[in-house]
């Protein structure tokens, strides 16, 4: 068989010929624990092997796919442990996508160093831009390296079939002929093409309109997906597209089923802060458990690229007057506070434009307030928001257009906005009859208490986001301050939605609303952000460090909108007057509710189940859930395909009825059959369902991480059936 062949897109530089011949680096894990490995790049130019100098026996090996960045320098905790030991020019860390912990080497010289950083680089540049064909063939690529048990480069018989096991897929000779044909595509594409060997342009027009539904400019669509995917130069020049092409199509991001138009940035970003759904992360220096886990600052760089715009800061007193991070009264470590803002300054703004919310716990004394306050003025600078954008009292939030590249704080206030601010509203409060006086005493009260535990100067740095207790929904609305804010346990906020849900999202289209998880749940899992999105809760707080369902639920909503971390409302919880409560669907005004109908049709090179036995071939079912106000909760699975995560066929048809579809999110699970245990988690996708195209389309599956699995896929077909609207006159 041949020999495993290098990339075809990559160019062969001195710095990966180097790469390939191998270094030796110093691998570190702590400032005590620092051992050498040798590192060699492999002959597909898209693996790396380690192993150890002494025992010589391959330790790891990792894809450039799984690799997000390189960072040169000191620049992560590790390295910054022995940065009096090693200069930057030498160091580097290699940071993979996911929760996989970082690589922090040390080169024997600086040259090495670049070597490997610019290398890294130029392959990671390759990896992001590969087609679906290319991920295919890397795909083949990574399982042959797997399978090449004695590294010659070549496989014999044995090697093979343990290969094919390995890649979910249990079969005779006869089935292998049919291995890598998409019948389901084939007979689609013979279904619209008259001599089944080519579609015309006008062939695939008729495709696009009556399946895809692509009404709008549909012939204009048609070219520029011949010219995209038509392999072949002589069928682009006649426009017209081979079966290659429409497969090439289907499972590209045009053929995908979420809408690439809603990937960029397509809703309307001037409304109030509390218009907008906000990607909130909860005790974010955590990577671990809420005890005994690591504090660390890949916290918060984590959360920032993921599109996180709310993020969490419990703030001690620290030795020689520096203020730490970490969660009180545990046996968690701890990072200077000034490291945290450093890092805020420094990614708040890499994914998104739009404002950071800093939620302070600030459990500091008055010295160390001090400390805080002015290490966040002088590290953040212009950063950092001081006033509010017009100098006038607010009637309502500003807009995430406003504060583009601005961090606001969220805390503790001394007094009312307006007692610093000049502008409408700045008078001696209205004391002229007892309710008021009275009002104006507890006012005057709790400004006093408040003088004796806060530092005026972080009081100071709190504009938009004063945290106040929650003392009623009629209370709030009576003092109407829409720069306040109040917190709830998950607890609490499911207590107020079941007993007030039409008032609670009335409150959340004014002022803005956190929610954090129970304190009980120490091994820091979530509750699901869902019921605290129907009544229009803005900074559902999770603990982005747990993979599950609930982060699913996270990413599939804030994948859209240019991960921007901002979702608009729908119009129905941006009204004030607002009729809505989740519980009942009816009090939002439409005409009725709308069908969702899913043809599951095949899998695609599903990946292996973690921990698997060797040898062992899945058993894929799927289920489709339905996650959204509790008339739409719902979910239905397909049979199991016994033996086949290779290549297998389901052709079911589920059906869902959606009530309230703005609030519906669509949840796509790839399981294991198991009979006598539980099912094993093989992949899953995410996604609003205003965020949906219809007719036929690929579902490319995501890792328990939220990482992408190329080439693993699901083909569907989606139809949707609005109800009729009201009958004109």
């Amino acid at each position: 068989m041949a020999s495993l062949l290098c990339n075809a897109r990559i160019q062969l530089t001195e710095e990966l010929e180097q790469m390939q011949q191998g270094t030796l680096m110093r691998k570190v894990k702590s400032k005590n624990w620092k051992k050498q490995r040798y590192f060699k790049l492999q002959d597909d130019c898209m693996t790396i092997w380690y192993h150890s100098k002494r025992t010589g026996r391959i330790e790891s090996a990792f894809s450039i796919s799984d690799v997000e960045t390189v960072r040169e320098g000191h620049q992560s905790e590790v390295l910054q442990s022995v940065a009096e030991e090693f200069p930057p020019e030498r160091c580097f860390t290699i940071v993979f996508y996911g929760r996989r912990g970082n690589l922090d080497l040390i080169a024997s010289s600086a040259e090495e160093a670049q070597c490997w950083v610019q290398g890294l680089h130029q392959l990671i540049e390759v990896a992001t831009s590969m087609d679906q064909r290319e991920k295919i063939d890397q795909w083949i690529r990574d399982w042959f390296q797997k399978g090449d048990k004695n590294k010659d480069g070549r496989m014999n018989f044995k090697e093979v079939q343990r290969l094919l096991k390995m890649m979910n897929v249990d079969m005779n000779e006869d089935h292998a002929l049919q291995l890598f044909q998409r019948e389901e595509v084939l007979s689609l594409f013979q279904d619209f093409s008259e001599d089944g060997k080519k579609l015309t342009l006008l062939e695939l027009v008729d495709f696009l309109r009556q399946e895809q539904l692509e009404d709008e400019g549909a012939e204009q669509l048609a070219m520029e997906l011949i010219d995209k995917y038509e392999p072949s130069e002589t069928a682009r020049a006649r426009h017209v597209l081979s079966a290659d092409g429409f497969l090439m199509y289907l499972c590209s991001p045009d053929g995908s089923i979420f809408n690439p138009q809603h990937r960029a940035l397509w809703q309307d970003m001037s409304q109030p802060l509390c218009h907008y759904f906000i990607s909130s992360s909860h005790n974010t220096y955590l990577i671990e458990d809420q005890i005994r886990g690591q504090s660390s600052i890949e916290g918060y760089i984590r959360a920032l690229k993921r599109g996180c715009r709310c993020l969490e800061v419990d703030c001690w007193d620290g030795p020689n007057g520096e203020p730490v991070v970490y969660h009180g009264h545990t046996f968690t470590s701890k990072i200077p506070f000034r490291e945290v803002v450093s890092t805020l300054g420094k990614y708040a703004f890499k994914t998104s434009d739009y404002p950071v919310i800093v939620s302070l716990e600030n459990h500091c004394s008055m010295e160390q307030q001090e400390v805080l306050a002015q290490q966040l003025k002088t590290i953040l600078g212009e950063q950092l928001l001081t006033t509010t954008t017009d100098g006038r009292i607010p009637t309502q939030l500003p807009s995430p257009e406003e504060l583009k590249h601005k961090i606001l704080l969220k805390g503790k206030k001394i007094g009312r906005l307006e007692d610093t601010l000049d502008g409408p509203g700045d008078e001696a409060p209205d004391v002229s009859d007892d309710d008021n006086g009275a009002e104006a005493e507890e006012e005057r009260r709790r400004v006093k208490k408040d003088k004796e535990s806060l530092a005026q100067s972080l009081s100071d740095c709190v504009i938009y986001c004063k945290s106040v207790s929650f003392r009623g929904f009629q209370e709030a609305r009576s003092h109407s301050r829409p720069s306040e804010i109040s917190s709830f346990s998950e607890a609490k906020a499911r207590k107020l939605i079941r007993d007030a849900g039409n008032e609670f999202v009335r409150h959340n289209a004014w002022q803005l609303t956190r929610i954090y998880p129970s304190g009980m749940r120490t091994d820091s899992s979530n509750y699901s952000p869902q019921e605290m999105w129907n009544v229009g809760c803005q900074i559902v707080a999770l603990n982005f460090q747990t993979a599950g369902m609930e982060m699913d639920l996270c990413d599939g909503l804030f994948s859209q909108n240019g991960r921007c971390g901002y979702v608009l409302k729908p119009p129905f919880m941006r009204d004030e007057e607002t009729l809505f409560d989740p519980s009942d669907p009816s009090s939002r005004e439409g005409p009725g509710p709308t069908t969702l109908t899913i043809q599951v049709i095949s899998g695609q090179q599903l990946p292996k189940v973690a921990n698997s036995k060797e040898g062992a071939v899945i058993d894929p079912l799927v289920r489709v859930e339905i996650h959204g106000v509790p008339a739409d909760q719902a979910h239905q699975e397909t049979k199991y395909i016994e033996n086949n995560g290779f290549n297998p066929r389901w052709d079911e048809t589920l059906q869902f009825q959606l009530h309230v579809p703005e609030l519906a999110l669509i949840r796509f699970v790839v399981e294991d059959y198991d009979k006598t245990s539980r099912n094993d988690f093989v992949g899953q996708f995410t996604l609003a369902f205003v965020n949906i195209k219809p007719g036929y389309r690929h579902i490319h599956l995501l890792s328990k991480d939220g990482t992408s699995i190329p080439p693993s896929s699901l083909f569907v077909h989606i139809h949707i059936t609005e109800p009729p609207g009201p009958e004109q006159d």
